[in-house]
């Protein structure tokens, strides 16, 4: 079941949101999470942080709306709700080193079936920085990985992690177009499926063995 590049990320973050529950402080990572702030129900209080140094951030900024100096880490246009402030680096990351996140959302170059996660470089490219995904997969309550389900053709979901971690056995819940798995001791589990697709599809797209429960529920992507 082909699905475009901005559709799947539509998905993935409209999916991700409805993990957050009322009170919680959430940092969305760079990329892909982001996204998540646009689905976060009006009726809902959630916190957002970001990690360079907000929280109370709103949705992306609307198209000539920009307030120049309010941005997340990713350097995207982001707005700041009501009793939203701004601090130092030093702030941000006593928040979260010191376990006060309730829920961070990354993106990956890959995971595998023992949380592993793979997400800050590929040997041989450049790379920007290693952010603070080291920090927040340590210091958050719960760790959801938010990413396309395969990466040029081929599997992100894998037995092995190749690429060098970011951090080990860290992983709660992996949320794809295609997918919802949950990281568990024995194993990853398939949750929900996207409903154009089916339980072989996705087992064929993924390198990870998966535990197929008797009943796999559908994803709520509306």
């Amino acid at each position: 079941m082909p699905i475009d590049n901005k559709l799947a990320k539509q998905i993935i973050a409209k999916r991700v949101a409805k993990e957050l529950k009322d009170g919680q402080l959430v940092n969305l990572g760079i990329g892909l999470p982001t996204l998540v702030a646009n689905y976060i129900p009006k009726d809902m209080y959630v916190v957002l942080q970001s990690e360079n140094g907000m929280v109370g951030m709103g949705p992306a900024a609307e198209n000539g709306s920009e307030n120049l100096d309010v941005i997340n880490a990713g350097g995207q246009y982001v707005t700041l709700l009501p009793n939203g402030c701004y601090f130092d680096s030093a702030t941000s990351f006593s928040l979260i080193r010191g376990g006060h996140v309730d829920v961070t959302v990354l993106g990956a170059l890959e995971v595998d079936q023992e949380g592993n996660l793979a997400n800050w470089i590929i040997p041989g490219k450049m790379v920007p920085g290693m952010g603070g995904a080291m920090d927040l997969v340590t210091g958050a309550k719960k760790v959801i990985v938010a990413m396309q389900h395969t990466g040029k053709g081929e599997p992100k979901i894998l037995k092995k992690c190749t690429l060098p971690l970011t951090a080990k056995g860290i992983v709660d819940l992996i949320v794809t177009e295609l997918c919802v798995i949950e990281v568990t001791e024995k194993g990853l589990v398939l949750k929900e499926i996207h409903p154009e697709t089916t339980v072989d599809e996705v087992i064929s797209l993924t390198d990870a063995e998966l535990i197929i429960p008797e009943k796999v529920e559908y994803m709520d992507i509306n």
